[in-house]
């Protein structure tokens, strides 16, 4: 005749209590490996997404850079280059629909070069007083002037080459320079105007 003995749980109720306890710690592993799986996963995707656009702007841009920062290097110069084509057409749609009157404004283009940049302003008028307003507005972007050739006779015409100029204490670009020579012709016109007899 077997007996209970008083206070203690059988054998197959330990047991069960064991494979319970096992079971329970199995799936809490299994899910922090699940969620170091996912996390992993997601890191990867993001990657990959990053790896792509860097790869589509690569493409964009014609660079031939392997790394990421020399990929974006390339796009913001390819960006700047884009700029300046965008005001050379601009430009020469507003002279194409300008009056006869007007055709005359000078003409700017500024080009990127290795180490600054190359100004052309141009105009079928002599332009009197108006190389000293550019020169001005060089001054003002500190750009310092390496080389120029200017003609002041029967029209005027200006080729600078400079160097990097700075803004508030940041390099300028292209499209600046060239707004800066723009509003310099400008203001030298507005002061021609306001000098004519009425």
């Amino acid at each position: 005749q077997s007996h209970r003995v008083k206070g203690r749980t059988p054998l197959n109720q330990q047991a069960l209590c064991v494979s319970v306890c096992v079971c329970v710690c199995e799936r809490e592993r299994d899910r922090e490996r699940e969620g170091r799986v996912s996390m992993v996963s997601r890191e990867h995707k993001r990657a990959a997404a990053l790896h792509e656009k860097l790869q589509l702007l690569r493409s964009i841009t014609h660079s031939h850079a392997v790394n990421e920062t020399s990929i974006i290097v390339d796009a913001s110069k390819y960006i700047e280059e884009l700029k300046e084509k965008v005001d050379r057409l601009n430009q020469d749609l507003s002279s194409m629909q300008s009056p006869a009157s007007e055709v005359s404004f000078p003409t700017v283009t500024v080009e990127t070069l290795e180490k600054g940049f190359l100004i052309n302003v141009f105009s079928d008028k002599s332009c009197p007083g108006l190389l000293v307003s550019i020169l001005e507005a060089f001054e003002e972007l500190n750009l310092n002037v390496v080389e120029a050739r200017a003609s002041c006779t029967e029209s005027f015409r200006l080729e600078a080459i400079s160097g990097r100029g700075e803004q508030n204490g940041e390099s300028v670009g292209a499209h600046v320079v060239r707004q800066a020579v723009l509003q310099a012709i400008r203001d030298w016109s507005q002061s021609t105007d306001d000098q004519l007899p009425q």
